[in-house]
């Protein structure tokens, strides 16, 4: 694969300067010509540079003066409160919550939106499609047969040897025949939640959390017990503990431990230890929902939950749609001592998955293609959420608070002085710009006043835009929202 050109080779280099703090905020970028001596370049090249670095928000041209580090402005906004977590949590049931989803996909299918910011997903652009094409034209070629003979459902499929061979970087130790291709990480949670509970069972989930996982346990007819989450590190263990002492029939926990949607929280690994031996202490069943952690921005990547599983305890779910193909929808489960149930469910409900595409996605996962794949994608959706962030602190009003997350697709922002994100739903939809609420990551009000932002769209005018535009909206809506005229308590 052909390296990046000269210049964006060089404006790695220097924005590793700025990340690591060598270069600050204030700090003058060396003169065009110096550029050009002390790296061999020409001007063009130079010019190119500057401009890269300058169009990313990372530096600001000066007139007659040259290219200045910037002060990035989300720095300036503040950060969120973690969740009250000394008291144990009261369960509910989320009914109503398909209905609440099936509304928002209904409306945003009513007109023409210009804008999207409600989906957690990245730009087709950003993936492989065309090594993806080239491997399944190969595959074609050597196996001519392969679309019209019926997948075999216990064969070792080169996705299923891939995946655990990839499992031994996050810790954990699986054979292929471990491993079951399902369609998206959605069905693997299907599966895993179906193989452990049944009907008016109690699942513990983070909160707020996927409205997918919520209108999956409502149509299981389970119910659902929220969890304070940390938008830092992720479901609070302390929380779990106390409800478990509280209610005790919990059956399982769901938990996304690396880049949670919609919070962008990563659990540290001690905590991730104490939530395995937790559970299996407790007997209850937990599912690990590992659908990010490939974007996280680390040297390594992060230990799966399951690394600590030494009984079957863990239930291991991940998918490719955030990381490679969207349009494959492959994920896949590793099930513990539960293996035998869910294999058992996946051929009642879909059987096997379609075999080229399982072929093509763990062939290209087994070359060095596939780690330098996601090292740009990476890169590239941290200029895509920095300058996301930078736009929110310049645009919003004061008092929206937000947290950058270490990786991932998203941002979750809330809005001040707990404005409804369903009435900025409603005034955004109408100039075409969509949002996802945060009344959809939990059935409880508690996210009201909360937006999850999309940054997987290469950041351009059109965002810029709609960005600046959704920025005046929730400073009108805000203005026009009745104030708390309460007489404020004098303290005795």
């Amino acid at each position: 694969m052909d390296s990046p050109p000269l210049y964006r080779q060089l404006a790695t280099h220097y924005l590793d300067a700025i990340r690591a703090g060598s270069l600050k905020p204030g700090d003058k970028l060396p003169s065009l010509r110096s550029l050009m001596r002390q790296h061999g370049i020409s001007l063009s090249t130079a010019l190119q540079f500057c401009r890269a670095l300058e169009s990313e928000g990372w530096v600001e041209a000066r007139d007659r003066s040259g290219y200045f580090v910037r002060r990035p402005r989300r720095l300036a906004i503040a950060t969120m409160d973690e969740p009250v977590a000394d008291v144990a949590p009261d369960p509910a049931q989320y009914v109503g919550i398909h209905s609440k989803v099936s509304d928002f996909v209904a409306r945003r299918r009513q007109g023409e939106v210009q804008v999207d910011f409600s989906m957690a997903r990245g730009a087709p652009e950003l993936y492989p499609a065309e090594a993806l094409r080239a491997v399944m034209v190969r595959m074609l070629r050597q196996r001519p047969n392969l679309l019209t003979t019926a997948a075999p459902s216990r064969a070792r499929t080169p996705l299923r040897e891939a995946a655990a061979r990839r499992g031994l970087r996050v810790g954990m130790t699986l054979a292929p025949e471990e491993v079951l291709v399902t369609n998206g990480c959605i069905e693997a949670l299907n599966l895993a939640l179906r193989a452990v509970a049944q009907p008016g069972d109690t699942v513990a989930v983070e909160s707020p959390t996927f409205y997918g996982l919520l209108q999956v346990l409502e149509s299981l007819g389970m119910r659902a017990l929220e969890i304070p989450t940390s938008p830092q590190t992720g479901l609070s263990v302390e929380a779990l503990e106390m409800a478990i002492e509280a209610y005790g029939h919990i059956k399982a926990v769901v938990v996304v431990p690396h880049l949670q949607n919609p919070l962008g929280s990563v659990m540290p690994d001690a905590h991730k230890q104490r939530l395995v031996e937790l559970c299996e202490r407790h007997a209850i069943a937990l599912i690990e929902d590992d659908t990010y952690s490939e974007l996280l921005d680390a040297d390594a990547p992060p230990r799966a939950v399951k690394s600590w599983d030494r009984t079957g305890n863990v239930i291991h779910c991940a998918s490719l749609h955030k990381v490679l193909a969207p349009g494959l929808r492959l994920g896949w489960i590793s099930a513990g001592r539960w293996h035998g149930r869910v294999e058992m469910l996946k051929y009642t409900q879909t059987r096997s998955n379609e075999e080229l595409a399982q072929c093509a996605a763990g062939e290209y996962m087994g070359t060095g293609a596939y780690d330098r794949h996601l090292r740009r994608l990476r890169e590239r959706l941290q200029v895509q959420r920095e300058r996301t962030a930078d736009a929110i602190a310049a645009h919003f009003p004061a008092g929206t608070r937000l947290n950058l997350p270490p990786g991932g697709l998203q941002l979750w922002v809330e809005l001040p002085e707990r404005l409804s994100s369903a009435t900025v739903f409603d005034a955004a939809l109408r100039e075409r710009i969509l949002v996802a609420p945060g009344t959809l990551f939990s059935n409880s009000s508690r996210f009201d006043h909360f937006l999850r932002i999309n940054c997987g769209w290469p950041y351009d005018d059109a965002i810029d835009a709609g960005l600046r535009r959704l920025g005046a909206i929730v400073g009108e809506c805000t203005a026009a929202q009745p104030k708390d005229t309460t007489p404020e308590r004098k303290a005795a």
